[in-house]
C-alpha cells in the first residue's frame, strides 16, 4: 500500500488520543467532590501548583526566546536551516501544554478519587478506575501532541518550499530538520523535571524529617504546614515533569528513527519509496499504539478489598493487553508498507517490547515490598537510619545489573534483525541503527497506556493526603493508601522504563548526529554566506556529502578510540552526570533547609500544633516555588553548554565521546538512584502496613526508615529522573549545533 496513504492514520490517530483525553477529563469533572473541606484541600492543592507553573513558564520563555534568536543567528551563516528556531519554539510549547494539561487534570482528580473510596461497596474499584483514567488523560495527551507535531511538521515540510531538494535527499533533510523540535521538547522537560523535582523534594523533606520524625505526625496531618506543598510537589514533579519528559522521548524515537531510515535508503542509493516506508513505519506504529492504548484503559478495573498483587495485576491487564495487539499490529503495518525485510524489522521492534517489559518488572522487583529487596531494607531499618541507607544503597547498585543487560542484548538483537548480520559497515551499520530506533519506538508505543499508570500514582497520593485533611476515617484512609502503595510501585516502574526507552533514544540520536553533520558539511560547502564572511574551505559539495557511508564520514573526523578526543570527552560525559545530579541534590538539600527550619519555627506555635490554628500553607508553597526557580537554572544550562563547548574545543571526535560517556554514565546511575529511592520509599510504606513483625508508625524503626525515605527523595523524584532527560538533551544539543561544530572545522 501507497505509504502517503497510510500516513494519515497519524493525524487521525492524534485526534482520536486527543479526543479521548477530553472524554476522560470532562468524565473526571463530573465526579462528586466531595465535602466543603475536601474541595478546600483540593483548592490549596490546585492554586499552589498553578502558582508554580506559571513562574516556571515565565522563566522558560526567557531562555526560549533567547536559544531562539541565537538559532536565528546561525541560520543566516548557513549553520543550519531556516526553519530550525521556529521547530524549536514548537517542541517546548508542546512539551509544556502536555505537563500542563497533565497536571491540571490530576489537581482536580485527586479530591474525587478521595470521594470515590468512601463508597463501602465499591469504593476501591471506583478510586482506582477514576484516578486510572485521569492518569491517561496526561498518556493521552502526550501520544496526541506528539503525533499531531510530528504530522504537522512532516506535511509542512514536504508540501512548501522550505526544504529544497528532490527524491531521498530530501526525505533525509525533512526528517533531519524534524529532529530539531526534540531540543525544544527536551529543554522544557529538563526545566520541568528539574524544577518539578527541587519543588516536591523540598516540601517533601520537610514535612517528613520534622513532621514525622520530631512531632509524629501522620502522613499528611493538617497541622504540618508542608503538607499542601508536598501535595502540589506530587503534581509539578511527578505528573507536569513526567508528562514532559516522555512527550520528548516518544517524539524522539519516532523521529530518530524516521531520520535513520531515510539515510540508510540514501546510503544503499535505493529509490524514493523505499524512503518513504522506512519513514512512515515509526510514524504509524506510534499512531496505531496511541489508538490501542485507550483500548487498554478501558480493560483497568479490580475489586474491593484487593490486595497489592491484585491492583497490580488489574494495571497489567491493560497494559499487556495493548502490549500484545501493538505487536501484532506492527507486523501487519510492516508488511502492508511493503518494507523488503518486514519480518526482521519486525523482530527489532518486538524486542524492544520485550525489554521495556523486562526493566519494568526488574524496577518492581527492587521497588514493590511484595519481594525480597526492600523486605530486606525494612528489616536494617531495626537497627538504625545508617543501615537503612546502606542497604539501600546496594539494592539500587545491584539493581542496575539486568537493566543494563537487557539494553545491551536488545540493542545487539535490534540490531541483527534490522542488518541481517552484526556487520558495522556499509549498508547493514545504517540499516542496523534503523533497527534500533524503532525498537524504541517499540518500547513507546503503548506510552498513551504506560504513562497514565504513571500518572496514576501522584493522583493517588494526594487522594490519600485529601483524606487525612478531610478526616473521612479510616476505612477510606486504608483504601487511598492501597492505591497510593500500588502508585509507588508503578511510579518507579515508570522512571526505570523511562530510563530505558531514553538509553535506546539517545543511542538512535547519536546515530541521527552523524547524519545531520553530514547535511550541514553539504550546507557550509554550498554556503555563499558562510564562505564569503568566513573564508572556509568547503568539505565538500552538499550532492557529494550526502553520498558519503556512516564509516567514511566518521573517518573523515578520526571518531576513533585511539583519538585521545575520544577518550577525553567519554570522561567529561561521564562525569557530568555526577555533576548534575550533584547540583540537584544540593539544590533540593538547600531549599529542604529552609523548609525544615519554616515546618520548626510554625510548629512552635502551640496553637498551630494543637490544631486550633491553622497553618500557613502559603508560606511553605512559596518557599518551594522561590527555591525550585532558583536552583533549576544552572543545571539546566550546563546540560545545553557543555555539548557546545566540546564541540568548540574537541571538535566532532570530542562530542562523540562526551555523548557516548554521557549515555552509558548516565544511564547506570539514571537505575541507580531510581531503583534506591523507590526501594526506601516502599520498606518505609511496608513497616507502615502492619505485615512485618517489627512494624509500626512512630516507633525507632519507623523512624529510621523514614531517614531513609527522605534521603531517597531526590534520588528518584529530582536527580535520577532528570538524568534521562540529560542524556538526551546532550544528544538534541549536539544534532542542533552539529553546524557550528563542521563550522570550526572548516575554518
Amino acid at each position: 500500500m501507497n505509504p502517503e496513504t497510510l500516513f494519515w492514520i497519524v493525524p487521525a490517530a492524534s485526534v482520536v488520543a486527543l479526543l479521548f483525553a477530553a472524554i476522560f477529563f470532562f468524565g473526571m469533572k463530573k465526579a462528586d467532590e466531595g465535602t466543603d473541606r475536601m474541595k478546600e484541600i483540593a483548592g490549596y492543592v490546585r492554586e499552589g501548583a498553578m502558582a508554580y507553573l506559571k513562574q516556571q513558564y515565565k522563566v522558560v520563555a526567557i531562555f526560549f526566546v533567547i536559544i531562539a534568536i541565537v538559532f536565528g543567528v546561525m541560520a543566516y551563516y548557513g549553520l543550519q536551516n531556516n526553519i530550525v528556531p521556529v521547530a524549536f519554539l514548537t517542541g517546548g510549547i508542546f512539551s509544556g501544554l502536555a505537563g500542563f494539561i497533565g497536571m491540571k487534570t490530576a489537581t482536580y482528580a485527586s479530591g474525587r478519587v478521595a470521594e470515590a473510596c468512601r463508597d463501602e461497596v465499591d469504593g476501591l474499584n471506583k478510586g482506582l478506575k477514576l484516578a486510572f483514567r485521569s492518569g491517561a488523560v496526561l498518556g493521552l495527551t502526550v501520544v496526541g501532541f506528539g503525533l499531531l507535531d510530528i504530522s504537522g511538521w512532516y506535511l509542512l515540510l514536504d508540501n512548501t518550499g522550505l526544504v529544497q531538494g528532490t527524491g531521498v535527499e530530501k526525505l533525509v533533510e525533512i526528517t533531519t530538520i524534524m529532529l530539531t523540535f526534540g531540543m525544544g521538547a527536551s529543554l522544557q522537560a529538563l526545566f520541568a523535571r528539574v524544577g518539578g523535582g527541587i519543588y516536591t523534594k523540598a516540601a517533601d523533606v520537610g514535612a517528613d524529617l520534622v513532621g514525622k520524625t520530631e512531632f509524629h505526625f501522620n502522613e499528611d496531618d493538617p497541622r504540618n504546614p508542608a503538607t499542601i506543598a508536598d501535595n502540589v510537589g506530587d503534581n509539578v514533579g511527578d505528573v507536569a515533569g513526567m508528562g514532559a519528559d516522555l512527550y520528548e522521548s516518544y517524539a524522539g524515537s519516532i523521529l530518530a528513527s524516521a531520520a535513520l531510515g531515510a539515510a540508510a535508503v540514501a546510503a544503499a542509493h535505493g529509490t524514493v519509496d523505499q524512503a518513504m516506508q522506512l519513514v512512515m513505519a515509526p510514524m504509524i506504529i506510534g499512531a496505531v499504539g496511541a489508538i490501542l492504548s485507550v483500548l487498554g484503559i478501558f480493560i483497568v478495573r479490580t475489586k474491593q478489598g484487593a490486595n497489592q498483587t491484585q491492583l497490580m495485576a488489574a494495571l497489567n491487564r491493560g497494559i499487556n493487553f495493548s502490549g500484545v495487539l501493538i505487536a501484532l499490529a506492527s507486523a501487519g503495518i510492516l508488511y502492508v508498507l511493503g518494507i523488503d525485510n518486514w519480518l526482521g524489522l519486525w523482530g527489532s521492534i518486538f524486542i524492544g517490547l520485550v525489554v521495556g517489559i523486562l526493566i519494568g518488572k526488574v524496577t518492581e522487583y527492587y521497588t514493590s515490598f511484595e519481594f525480597k529487596p526492600v523486605k530486606f531494607i525494612a528489616e536494617n531499618a531495626t537497627t538504625g537510619p545508617a543501615t537503612v541507607i546502606i542497604s539501600g544503597i546496594g539494592v539500587g547498585m545491584i539493581s542496575t545489573c539486568w537493566p543494563v543487560i537487557f539494553i545491551v542484548l536488545g540493542t545487539i538483537g535490534a540490531y541483527l534483525c534490522a542488518a541481517g548480520e552484526l556487520s558495522f559497515s556499509g549498508e547493514n551499520l545504517s540499516m542496523g541503527l534503523y533497527g534500533i530506533g524503532i525498537a524504541a519506538v517499540g518500547m513507546l508505543s503503548t506510552l498513551g497506556l504506560t504513562l497514565a499508570t504513571d500518572a496514576y500514582g501522584p493522583i493517588s497520593d494526594n487522594a490519600g493526603g485529601n483524606a487525612e485533611m478531610s478526616n473521612l476515617g479510616e476505612s477510606v484512609r486504608s483504601r487511598t493508601d492501597a492505591l497510593d502503595a500500588l502508585g509507588n510501585t508503578t511510579a518507579a516502574t515508570g522512571k526505570g522504563f523511562a530510563i530505558g526507552s531514553a538509553a535506546l533514544t539517545a543511542l538512535a540520536l547519536l546515530a541521527s548526529y552523524i547524519e545531520e553533520l553530514k547535511i550541514a558539511a553539504g550546507r557550509l560547502g554550498d554556503s555563499e554566506v558562510f564562505l564569503s564572511y568566513f573564508s572556509g574551505t568547503p568539505i565538500g559539495k552538499g550532492s557529494e556529502v550526502a553520498t558519503w557511508g556512516i564509516a567514511e564520514f566518521m573517518n573523515k573526523f578520526e571518531v576513533t578510540l585511539m583519538n585521545p578526543k575520544v577518550l577525553l570527552g567519554v570522561f567529561v560525559g561521564a562525569m557530568l552526570s555526577f555533576l548534575f545530579c550533584g547540583l540537584t541534590m544540593n539544590a533540593v538539600g538547600r531549599a529542604a533547609k529552609s523548609m525544615v527550619e519554616e515546618v520548626r519555627r510554625q510548629l512552635s506555635d502551640k496553637e498551630v500544633f494543637e490544631g486550633t490554628k491553622k497553618a500557613d500553607y502559603a508560606r511553605c508553597v512559596a518557599i518551594s516555588t522561590q527555591g525550585a526557580q532558583r536552583e533549576m537554572i544552572i543545571p539546566s544550562l550546563i546540560a545545553v553548554i557543555v555539548p557546545i563547548l566540546t564541540g568548540l574545543v574537541m571538535g566532532v571526535a570530542g562530542v562523540f565521546g562526551l555523548l557516548a560517556g554521557g549515555l552509558a554514565g548516565g544511564f547506570v546511575l539514571a537505575v541507580f538512584m531510581a531503583n534506591s529511592g523507590g526501594a526506601w520509599d516502599n520498606a518505609k510504606k511496608y513497616i507502615e502496613t502492619g505485615d512485618a513483625p517489627f512494624c509500626g508508625k512512630h516507633t525507632p524503626v519507623h523512624d529510621a526508615s523514614v531517614v531513609g525515605d527522605t534521603v531517597g527523595d531526590p534520588f528518584k523524584d529530582t536527580s535520577g529522573p532528570s538524568l534521562n532527560i540529560l542524556i538526551k538533551l546532550m544528544s538534541m544539543v549536539s544534532i542542533v549545533t552539529a553546524g557550528l561544530n563542521i563550522a570550526f572545522s572548516l575554518l
